[in-house]
């Protein structure tokens, strides 16, 4: 099979045929028919988050936004049949610790942090408990979102940001993950505040429903948002990671806000920010990590694409073949891409 090949931290990325994985006994194998490429891939292609102890055995396939049709399964696989249609979070659980039982998947004490995407070919490990099955209603393209970047903007806002109908809600990155999360908060009743450097990405967060855009190059985005809301955001969220979108999210609540922390750092941060505690403190504001979707949380998002509420597929800016991947993840460098990039052509 044809797939997108790292040889090395900040290597070139090659295509080239590499063997079909094979499949365990749990496991099942899909054909790939979309796979988005995240910011999170040139993280890993950077070697970011070894502080956290995130590294990748080389060679590597990068790619963790894939949905596709099974085409094998394992002797152990017992509700995933071949010919369905699936998709799978980023964080494969291992189903059986005390976070995956309870419901908490994404904190599972053995996550897999799958890769594999970039490829015609993705084995998913623990079938019956980690392959989503993706309705008929919904494209591979939405479903590959649903992989990581909109399934995590649907975590943070609607559970960790517990955002409601008439809530100020700030969002701090247009990206991928904060166009979704302007999206999600605006499905959810609330009003949305849009925060970024590149008009362009202000201009696709207006359309993904951000009733008001500040452009952080010539405002102070805190007192911008105190301005518009009278007096500070119920939710912020920071979509980014870095220093600057991390402080003006916190910055830009009110007494007693949520500020939801979704992007993670990058080289620049090594994982420390400095935090006004004293202020925090004196406002009881929270600070809430959130990290990719609890599997059962699936069903809900779900439900509000079918019914439209919903529309990750709209969030999808370019689509593009196989080849075209180490030139997209390079220009990742320079936030190049605005909203998804989902490939769509495996030949």
């Amino acid at each position: 099979m044809k797939a997108v090949v790292m040889d090395g931290v900040k290597a070139p990325l090659v295509v080239r045929d590499v063997p079909v994985p094979e499949v365990g006994p749990r496991d099942a194998l899909i054909k790939v028919m979309a796979c988005g490429v995240c910011r999170s891939d040139w993280h890993l292609w950077q070697g970011d988050w070894s502080w956290v102890g995130l590294s990748l055995p080389m060679p590597a396939i990068l790619g963790h936004e894939q949905a596709g049709v099974v085409e094998k399964v394992g002797a152990e696989v017992h509700l995933i049949k071949p010919g369905m249609r699936v998709l799978t979070p980023f964080h494969n659980g291992c189903g059986a610790c005390s976070y995956c039982v309870s419901g908490d998947s994404n904190l599972c004490e053995r996550a897999g942090r799958r890769t594999g995407g970039f490829a015609q070919y993705a084995v998913i490990g623990g079938a019956d408990f980690n392959a989503i099955p993706l309705p008929d209603e919904v494209s591979f393209a939405a479903g590959a979102a649903m992989g990581c970047r909109f399934m995590t903007a649907y975590h943070g806002v609607a559970d960790r940001g517990e955002v409601k109908g008439g809530d100020w809600v700030v969002v701090n990155g247009c990206g991928g993950i904060g166009l979704s999360a302007v999206q999600v908060a605006a499905a959810l009743g609330a009003q949305v505040i849009a925060v970024d450097l590149d008009e362009t990405k202000l201009s696709r967060a207006r359309q993904e429903g951000a009733l008001v855009t500040v452009d952080a190059t010539d405002a102070n985005v805190p007192a911008r948002v105190r301005e518009i809301t009278g007096g500070g955001a119920d939710v912020s969220v920071d979509a980014l990671g870095i220093k600057a979108t991390m402080l003006n999210s916190v910055g830009s609540l009110r007494k007693g806000g949520i500020h939801v922390q979704i992007g993670l750092t990058s080289a620049a941060e090594g994982g420390q920010v400095s935090l006004p505690i004293d202020a925090m403190v004196f406002s009881e504001i929270e600070f809430r990590g959130s990290l990719g979707n609890p599997h059962h949380h699936y069903r809900p998002m779900l439900n509000m694409v079918v019914s439209g509420k919903l529309n990750p597929e709209s969030i999808v800016s370019e689509r593009i073949a196989l080849a075209d991947v180490p030139k997209v993840i390079e220009s990742m460098g320079n936030f190049g891409t605005v909203g998804f990039t989902s490939i769509e052509d495996f030949s």
